[in-house]
C-alpha cells in the first residue's frame, strides 16, 4: 500500500511523547500524530487516550522532503462523527483606533486638530507622571529628603 497525502490507513502506536504519539504504517514507516490531531477537544495529557501498541486509523497529512510524515487522527475519522462547531454570526469589528473616529465621547466626530490636541495633552501628562516618579527614584529635586 502506498503512502499518499490525504490517504487513510491503519498503524500501530509504538511510541508516546508529551507532544504527540508515533504511528507505525503499513510500509514499515512511522510518522507522528501531533497532541493536538489526536481528538477533537483539548488534550492534556496523551496517555489518557492512547496506549503503545493500540491499532488506530490515521490520515495522512503531510510528507515533508526529510520524509517525516505528519498524521491526524481526528481527520480520519468520518465527517459524521466528528462534532460540529456551532456557526458563529459574522460581525464586523468597529473603527479600532483610540477615538473610534468620534468626538471623544462627545458623539461628533473629531477633526484632525482636535484629536491631535488630544493626543499631545495626554501625551504630556503621561510624560510628567513618568519624569516625578523616575526623579523620585534617582533622588531628584522634587524628593529630597532631610
Amino acid at each position: 500500500m502506498s503512502i499518499e497525502v490525504g490517504s487513510k490507513v491503519e498503524g500501530k502506536v509504538t511510541g508516546i511523547t508529551n507532544f504527540g504519539a508515533f504511528v507505525e504504517l503499513p510500509n514499515g514507516k512511522t510518522g507522528l500524530v501531533h497532541i493536538s490531531e489526536v481528538a477533537d477537544h483539548y488534550v492534556k495529557d496523551i496517555n489518557d487516550l492512547l496506549k503503545v501498541g493500540d491499532t488506530v486509523e490515521v490520515k495522512i497529512m503531510n510528507i515533508g522532503n526529510d520524509g517525516k510524515i505528519g498524521l491526524s487522527i481526528r481527520k480520519a475519522k468520518p465527517e459524521s462523527e466528528r462534532p460540529q462547531r456551532p456557526e458563529r454570526p459574522f460581525r464586523p469589528r468597529g473603527n479600532r483606533d483610540s477615538g473610534g473616529g468620534h468626538g471623544h465621547g462627545r458623539g461628533r466626530p473629531e477633526n484632525f486638530e482636535q484629536k491631535m490636541a488630544r493626543f499631545l495633552k495626554d501625551s504630556e501628562d503621561r510624560l510628567s507622571t513618568l519624569k516625578r516618579a523616575t526623579e523620585s527614584k534617582r533622588g531628584g529635586r522634587g524628593a529630597r529628603r532631610s
